[in-house]
């Protein structure tokens, strides 16, 4: 009996701490009234299928460990980080492509995906991928605030739309197509002109969301761009020489830190926001320079083909790949493995969504 009082009281106490973990994390996933995602091929669900553009991935061997098996259009074998969000936020287990013409009225409350592959904030950008530009998206987001004022009304519309998570993840493409590869905006700007360049086209775009209702924000910065393998194989044509490629990733450091500077600015001036800069950097090099811990094995090679330099459409039907794709950090030579953006999913579950926690809900009547 002398153990039974202090056993009763270390369960009553792990009780509490249990509810209380449990009542917190209903508080966050209950916080968002849906997710709305603004960006390029990384939160692209399928959009490109409704439009001209050879940038699709709405087939095989792509979507290869989605449910069914089914290529929806994601450039991955499998979900993006988005979609494990959306389900950790107690929304929906996948997000739609907007463009999707099938969309019920609860897919739409919850949310859905506005992104392109290809997409990017430079014009240029765009005009090289064919891809849906920003500017474009804010169009699709009005058309998207018309049906769902005409499902709950515009109150409750202005409302879910002020407490959505909004996603924003883009920028790798306006470094690859206009600075890195194909150098055309080094004619006028050098990399830190650039990089204020770029950001001054999102400041504007985020800016133009918050006039429309939006309020929460999650702002990606830019990955590890000189360890994506395209990237590496442009750099070292032996492969045994085959590495990361330092100046790119120093750049996307410097770029993410300016970024970070830049949206606390933004979130003082627009009242009643939250804008929450999202390290994708970390997580990705993290998986990159210690594959074993995280149960990963290939890390500079994609598992589509050579790994080296196949992207939808070399990425296809008839390219061999990989066994696991889940030992890989990238699926093809350009785009992250369903298991690397469930990884980073989990990161941005910790690190992000929490910083939301004690933002008032935005209410119209307040």
């Amino acid at each position: 009996m002398a153990y039974a009082i202090p056993f009763i009281i270390l369960m009553q106490v792990c009780t509490i701490i249990n509810v209380v973990t449990a009542s917190n994390d209903l508080k966050l996933r209950s916080k968002f009234s849906s997710i709305l995602v603004f960006g390029d091929s990384t939160v692209d669900t399928g959009n490109n299928n409704y439009i001209k553009t050879l940038a699709k991935g709405n087939h095989l061997p792509y979507g290869r460990d989605f449910p069914n098996h089914v290529p929806t259009g994601r450039f991955s074998n499998g979900k993006l980080a988005i979609d494990f969000l959306a389900s950790t936020m107690n929304l929906k287990d996948t997000v739609p492509p907007f463009l999707d013409p099938n969309l019920s009225n609860e897919e739409l409350l919850t949310g859905v995906s506005f992104a392109s592959g290809g997409s990017g904030f430079d014009d240029l950008t765009i005009a090289l991928s064919g891809a849906i530009s920003i500017s474009k998206q804010i169009e699709y987001l009005k058309n998207y605030v018309t049906k769902v004022k005409s499902i709950v009304g515009e109150k409750e519309a202005k409302n879910r739309l002020g407490n959505a998570l909004v996603i924003i993840s883009a920028g790798t493409n306006d470094f690859l197509f206009n600075f890195y590869d194909i150098p055309t905006r080094r004619l006028e700007f050098n990399i830190s002109g650039y990089q204020d360049y770029i950001q001054s086209k999102l400041q504007i775009f985020i800016e133009e969301l918050y006039d429309l209702g939006c309020r929460k924000f999650a702002v990606a910065g830019l990955p590890s761009i000189g360890c994506i393998p395209v990237q590496i194989t442009a750099k070292f044509v032996n492969l045994k020489d085959r590495k990361c490629v330092e100046d790119e990733n120093l750049e996307a450091k410097i770029y993410n830190q300016k970024l970070a500077r830049r949206l606390l600015k933004l979130q003082a001036v627009l009242q009643g926001s939250r804008i929450i800069y999202t390290n994708i950097y970390d997580p990705l090099i993290g998986l990159i320079y210690h594959p074993q811990k995280y149960g990963f094995v290939e890390t500079s090679k994609g598992c589509c083909g050579t790994g080296l330099f196949e992207v939808t459409p070399l990425c296809n039907e008839l390219t061999p790949v990989c066994n696991d794709a889940s030992k890989y950090v990238f699926w093809d030579s350009v785009h992250p493995t369903q298991a690397t953006y469930k990884y980073i999913a989990k990161y941005l579950e910790l690190e992000v969504l929490p910083k939301f926690q004690f933002q008032r809900d935005y209410n119209i009547f307040d």
